[in-house]
């Protein structure tokens, strides 16, 4: 790699040369930028055919500066570093490209950020996040279900296709989503994805370009203007992204800028997808390489953080996409497969830029230790490795949700088990739970299809610690679909598409099952809203005894008794075992059914059955 430190500034902008063997520029990333940003330069990656040979200047401009060029191998890209001061203004600055063939100019704008306090809010226990596909969602514009020159159009005859779903159908049932009581949206990647229909990639984490959204979802402005809807409605928005991997169809992959700008496939083969050798002292180099530099899958090539280039193309992505759109925290996506370094100087840059963000990091993993070493602050084994990672997703508490609830499992002790290591955290609260998501088998088919065990494991998701994620559908009980592959997890809703037969967006088009559910995810979540003590309070937990877990939750102010019979009989608790949570209360308000509990010597709970109590003095 070569580097041209460039330091004429030019007075004038030139105008373009329409000379026929001059450079081209095919796009400039990031497309514009900001001024006011913590960060004082821009790395421009310029493509185009020559491009690399030109001798790079930009005109007169108050506060900007070519800072340095770098040339790589590939004589198509130039990266072009700007320093843009304080006292730089919003406006349009020009690029010009000299080359013996010709001479070109660009213009590059530079915009005013948005005011502050009406976007990057980050997300916190406070929240109840509802995860959805867009594909897979509702379908608000039909005509773009197929686009001109994209390699897959719809078929919604196969669940492992596209089927249409988009921004516009998204946000026809912004209401839906916030009358469930929902204050958080996160949809899957919503990234260019032109992979060949054979692929499938309808779910996102495949992407073409990283600064165009998917034109079957519609268009950067559209996607502003949902997030603005959702802001409006006192939502916010998680962006999923991923810096792992791209797909193979990606723009860059006919014409890397560097040799090294992905791991190398014949060398690596397809990672491990073992998390553990990252934080394994006894790991071999083997494992851990095969591990962060093998290929997800042979479609999605692994990128490679450790180019310098790279890395700080995909830092200048993330926070263009934050400025451009508003969205409020991201999940990234196999955070564990990236370079462990890289993701701590992307995870900081983040938080530099915008300190009320939040970022949760997905560790598929299923123990405690492993998943706390990825949370900021670990406080078990010393590396001298910090992630500065907020949020990690919580898959040991969700594999417990599993086994407590399932007639396989070994009951309620799971729960109790997982959550008894919460010590390994640096701040528990911080977690993202979830029973299920859109790589898990639904819930509801885990647990037998069992309503009394989902109404318990729903009670607990909105009444443990942490950020709690509601996967679509899961208000409907949706069980897995009878079709073979991820599509089975992943159905459409019905009424999303024009013509379908029923719409469970409405009381009367659900069926009584799907009624029952809705109602009580209503009631639970809408409560949860307005709950502080459940959003910061502490938690206290008794031993569960006879299949029946009891814990509260509590403040200064308020306290809440929560009680999971997982019995198939009642069971008749003698309070004096929890007199130091009751202080004498009386009686408590159950959320759920909204009656008053008397609470004196004993407490009688029904067969399979959660008490949701507000205590009262």
């Amino acid at each position: 790699m070569r580097r041209l430190c460039v330091a004429t500034l030019f007075l004038l902008a030139l105008p373009l040369l329409a000379v026929a063997q001059a450079p081209e520029i095919d796009r400039i990333d990031p497309p514009f930028w900001w001024t006011d940003m913590e960060r004082p330069t821009l790395e421009l990656m310029v493509y185009g055919e020559d491009i690399g040979e030109a001798r790079v200047q930009v005109a007169d401009y108050p506060g900007v500066s070519l800072d340095r060029v770098t040339q790589v191998e590939n004589p198509n890209y130039a990266f072009v570093r700007l320093r843009i001061a304080d006292s730089a203004a919003p406006g349009t600055l020009t690029l010009r490209f000299q080359h013996t063939d010709g001479t070109l100019t660009r213009d590059y704008e530079l915009r005013s950020r948005r005011e502050p306090g009406t976007y990057a809010q980050g997300f916190s226990s406070e929240d109840v996040i509802y995860l959805l596909m867009p594909d897979r969602f509702a379908n608000g514009s039909p005509e773009n279900d197929s686009i001109p020159g994209f390699l897959e159009g719809v078929d919604r005859s196969d669940p492992n296709a596209r089927h249409g779903g988009d921004f516009a159908g998204i946000q026809e049932h912004l209401d839906y989503i916030d009358d469930l009581g929902m204050t958080a949206l996160w949809m899957t990647p919503i990234f260019e994805n032109d992979m060949p229909p054979e692929y499938g990639a309808y779910h996102g984490y495949a992407a073409t370009d990283m600064y165009q959204v998917d034109p079957r979802f519609g268009s950067n402005d559209e996607f502003r203007a949902l997030v603005s809807a959702t802001h409006d409605r006192g939502m916010k928005v998680i962006m999923d992204m991923i810096h792992n991997h791209v797909g193979r169809q990606h723009w860059w992959m006919d014409d890397l800028p560097t040799d090294d700008w992905v791991h190398d496939l014949d060398t690596y083969g397809t990672t491990n997808y073992q998390g553990a050798p990252i934080m394994d002292p006894y790991a071999s180099q083997h494992d851990r390489k095969k591990l962060t530099n093998g290929w997800f899958v042979p479609n999605m090539p692994d990128l490679n953080q450790d180019n310098e280039l790279l890395a700080t193309y995909l830092i200048q992505n993330t926070l263009w996409w934050i400025e451009s759109t508003g969205i409020d925290g991201i999940r990234m996506d196999t955070y564990f497969y990236a370079d462990r370094e890289y993701m701590t100087r992307w995870t900081s840059a983040v938080l530099e830029e915008y300190p009320d963000f939040n970022i949760v990091g997905e560790n598929w993993v299923s123990t405690v230790p492993h998943e706390a070493y990825w949370q900021d602050d670990f406080r078990g084994y010393a590396d001298d490795y910090d992630s500065d990672l907020p949020s990690t997703t919580d898959f040991p508490l969700s594999f417990a949700m599993q086994e407590a609830f399932s007639d396989e499992g070994d009951g309620l002790y799971a729960l109790y088990e997982t959550l008894s290591q919460d010590h390994l955290y640096s701040d528990p609260n911080d977690l993202v739970t979830f029973l299920d998501n859109h790589d898990l088998t639904r819930f509801f088919s885990e647990i037998g299809e069992d309503e009394a065990a989902f109404r318990l494991a729903y009670t607990f998701l909105m009444t443990t610690r942490g950020i709690p994620q509601v996967y679509y559908a899961t208000e409907l009980m949706q069980p897995m679909l009878d079709v073979e592959g991820d599509g089975a997890k992943r159905p459409d809703m019905p009424g999303g598409w024009p013509n379908d037969d029923r719409s469970v967006f409405t009381e009367e088009g659900r069926t009584a099952r799907e009624n029952r559910a809705h109602d009580f995810v209503t009631t639970l979540t809408t409560w949860r809203e307005d709950a502080d003590v459940i959003h910061n309070g502490e938690l206290t937990h008794y031993i569960p005894q006879d299949n029946t877990y009891v814990y509260f939750r509590h403040d200064a102010d308020d306290s809440v008794m929560v009680v999971l019979n997982n019995a198939e009989e009642e069971r008749t608790l003698d309070l004096a075992r929890f007199e130091e949570q009751l202080e004498g209360s009386p009686s408590g308000r159950d959320v759920i059914s909204g009656e008053t509990v008397p609470l004196n010597n004993s407490l009688t709970v029904p067969a399979t059955t959660p008490r949701v109590l507000e205590l009262r003095q």
